[in-house]
């Protein structure tokens, strides 16, 4: 599973548009040079660059990071190991689910809370 229980424990993702990699390192318990490899590692962990090479995180990114944290550290996959889970040949990645899925239940929150204000 790509969300092991250990991930439960971190913080919850604020409601952020982007995030800068000091922000994604609280957010995930993982120092900013082990991000940087991360992004050499997975071809899927691509933070925009803005200014002077500052990276900026999206929600998805932050997601990817917490997946590929709890391959490694709770899971005990190696890089190689974690890269080809999170590589899917016949679909969608799991990350890509679980971020649709995540977005879907926003949207009906919203939309719930729509239909609420009209009783």
């Amino acid at each position: 599973m790509l969300e092991p229980t250990h991930n439960n424990e971190l913080p919850p993702i604020p409601g952020k548009r982007y995030f800068t990699i000091g922000e994604v390192s609280g957010l995930c318990a993982v120092k900013p040079h082990v991000l940087r490899y991360w992004e050499a590692e997975f071809p899927q962990l691509k933070p925009v660059k803005r200014r002077g090479n500052r990276r900026y995180y999206k929600r998805g990114d932050v997601e990817l990071v917490r997946a590929i944290r709890g391959l490694l550290y709770e899971e005990g996959y190696t890089i190689g190991g974690a890269r080809q889970r999170l590589t899917c040949e016949d679909g969608p990645s799991p990350v890509d689910v679980m971020s649709t899925v995540r977005d879907c239940l926003n949207d009906l929150e919203a939309a719930k809370s729509l239909l609420k204000l009209g009783d």
